[in-house]
């Protein structure tokens, strides 16, 4: 499981106190729809005081998500989104808030503002972020590429490749270890670790055979590359790209790390990238040498979690992604 996690994370140290003052306030003349008594709901708790609100009028239930319980909460202060999950402690959510945060702080691209984490009473967390009320659409695709591309420039790190807490890709762990070395980070770190994985679940040794064969050959790929650290969403699918009110892009739900801004892109499979949005980022971020040959490497990651996550359905596609470069590298 995750070797590094931090304490309670409190908005006092990280995060505002409060929610913005742009939140549209709620008006809907109805008691608080909450009787239990606020030492034994630390969410109603924190809204009703470092919050701000007076009352909580509405408690609704949010679709989408697959691992955790989503709610709104409307209050006379406006409306918070809250997550909870009554089977693991607080360390998923506290990777959460700092990957939201670390994107907030680059100025760049909206996400949602993480409030606060902490343990539930009866056992799991929660985590309470700032509402976005989303658009009709996904948003400008043109204008999601250059928000993108200038987070990964403006998300710099001096530590290296990693972050300061694992975290989480879907419900598997995901190590952020720091390393000074792209290549030795994302072949252990990323590749190697899906590979034990599968070998350890399904007892997979073919695709974890040749998978290593592939990790001791990648540096080829990356030869006269510069590669920075950039701070990366690390989960950038379709489910977690939206848009607010006014059209600007919003991203959610990350898996966040310092990479290469390639990685980024592993998930475009199922993210609907199209020129534009390509053609917007490379104004910001030129595209490398090498891009497309890079391209599948990091879908690889992301495939091989998939195969580890749901099955044999994406084993497939990862063994013909390793063999096509095992192919190509004479590996």
């Amino acid at each position: 499981m995750m070797s590094a996690h931090v304490g309670i994370i409190s908005p006092s140290t990280f995060f505002p106190r409060f929610p913005p003052t742009s939140l549209t306030k709620t008006k809907i003349n109805t008691s608080p729809v909450c009787s239990i008594s606020m030492s034994m709901d630390p969410v109603r708790e924190w809204i009703l005081s470092e919050g701000k609100a007076t009352k909580i009028t509405k408690i609704s239930p949010v679709g989408g998500g697959c691992i955790n319980l989503a709610s709104r909460y409307d209050t006379d202060s406006g409306s918070f989104f809250v997550k909870t999950n009554r089977s693991i402690g607080p360390s998923m959510f506290e990777a959460e808030a700092l990957g939201l945060g670390a994107m907030y702080e680059t100025r760049t691209i909206r996400v949602p503002r993480p409030y606060k984490v902490g343990e539930l009473p009866t056992g799991g967390s929660y985590i309470i972020m700032e509402f976005i009320e989303f658009g009709a659409s996904r948003g400008n695709q043109s204008v999601l590429g250059r928000k993108l591309a200038e987070m990964h420039k403006a998300g710099k790190s001096s530590k290296g490749f990693g972050f300061d807490v694992d975290n989480t890709i879907g419900s598997t762990p995901q190590i952020n270890t720091w390393s000074s070395d792209w290549i030795q980070f994302y072949g252990e770190h990323r590749l190697g670790y899906q590979l034990k994985l599968a070998s350890r679940q399904y007892g997979d040794s073919l695709i974890y055979e040749r998978g290593q064969r592939l990790v001791k050959s990648i540096g080829k790929l990356f030869e006269n590359v510069a590669i920075e650290p950039c701070l990366l969403h690390g989960d950038l699918w379709s489910g977690n790209i939206s848009s607010d009110k006014n059209g600007e892009p919003v991203i959610l739900d990350p898996a966040c790390y310092y990479g290469h801004s390639e990685a980024e892109f592993g998930m475009s499979w199922c993210a609907g990238f199209g020129a534009s949005f390509y053609n917007s980022y490379f104004e910001v971020m030129p595209k490398q040498p090498g891009f497309e040959e890079r391209r599948d490497l990091y879908m690889l990651y992301h495939y091989l979690n998939h195969y580890n996550l749901f099955g044999s359905g994406y084993r497939s596609s990862a063994m013909s992604i390793i063999d096509d470069y095992l192919a190509l590298l004479k590996a």
